[in-house]
C-alpha cells in the first residue's frame, strides 16, 4: 500500500520550531543589548511574531479538527491523541502571551516579557512535535491511506496565510523536498515563489538582520 506522504507536514512543523528559534534569539539578542530595534524594526518584529503565532494557531486547529479525526477513523484503537489534544488547548494562552508582549514591545516597552514568552512557546512547540512526530508518523503511515492523506490535505487549504507560509515552504524545504513539491505543484508554484521572494527578503532583513 502507498504511505501517506508527509512532506508537507514536515516542512510546516520545521518551520514553526525553526521561525519560533529565531525569534527567541533574536528577543534574546535585544534583551542582552547585542542587537538594538527602532521603532520600524520593533513594529516588524511584532508583526512578524504575530504571524508566526497566527499560523501556529492554524496548524494546531486544523490539526484538532481534521487530521486528528482522519487518524482516529484509520487507525481506532492502535492511537492515542490525548495528550497531543492537550498540548494544543496549553497553546492558545502562549500565542496570545507571545502576541501581548510583542505589541508592548513595539509600543516602547522592555522586550524582556517578550523573550520570556517566546522561550515558553519554543520549548512546549518543540516537545510537542517531537513526540508527535515520533509517536503519530508511524502511526499515519501504517494505517492512514495516501488516497485518505491527500483528501485531508486538499481540505486543510485555506483559512492560514498561504504567503506567509508559501514563504515559509521557500525558506525550511530541503532541494530534495521543494523538488518533490515542485513536481507535484508545477509551475505555478515557482512563478509564486519569484514573485514572493524579494518582498520576504526585505522583510526578513527588517526583523532579523539578514
Amino acid at each position: 500500500m502507498e504511505t501517506p506522504d508527509l512532506t508537507g507536514i514536515r516542512i510546516i512543523h520545521r518551520a514553526m520550531r525553526g521561525d519560533l528559534h529565531r525569534l527567541r534569539a533574536l528577543a534574546e539578542d535585544l534583551e542582552a543589548g547585542r542587537q538594538r530595534a527602532d521603532p520600524a524594526r520593533a513594529a516588524a518584529i511584532t508583526r512578524y511574531a504575530e504571524d508566526v503565532c497566527g499560523a501556529i494557531h492554524h496548524h494546531h486547529s486544523r490539526e484538532d479538527e481534521i487530521v486528528w479525526p482522519v487518524i482516529e477513523r484509520s487507525a481506532g484503537t492502535a492511537v492515542d491523541l490525548a495528550d497531543l489534544s492537550d498540548d494544543h488547548s496549553e497553546l492558545d494562552p502562549l500565542l496570545e502571551r507571545v502576541r501581548v508582549a510583542a505589541r508592548a514591545f513595539a509600543g516602547g516597552r522592555a522586550v524582556s516579557e517578550l523573550a520570556a514568552a517566546l522561550r515558553t512557546l519554543s520549548e512546549l512547540i518543540d516537545e510537542h512535535i517531537e513526540e508527535e512526530e515520533r509517536r503519530i508518523f508511524p502511526v499515519i503511515e501504517k494505517y492512514v491511506s495516501a488516497a485518505d492523506w491527500k483528501t485531508m490535505e486538499k481540505s486543510l487549504k485555506g483559512g492560514g496565510d498561504p504567503r506567509f507560509e508559501l514563504a515559509w515552504v521557500d525558506r525550511y524545504a530541503s532541494p530534495e523536498e521543494m523538488a518533490h513539491i515542485r513536481r507535484l505543484a508545477g509551475p505555478v508554484l515557482s512563478l509564486l515563489l519569484t514573485l514572493a521572494r524579494p518582498s520576504y527578503r526585505r522583510r526578513q532583513r527588517l526583523v532579523f538582520g539578514s
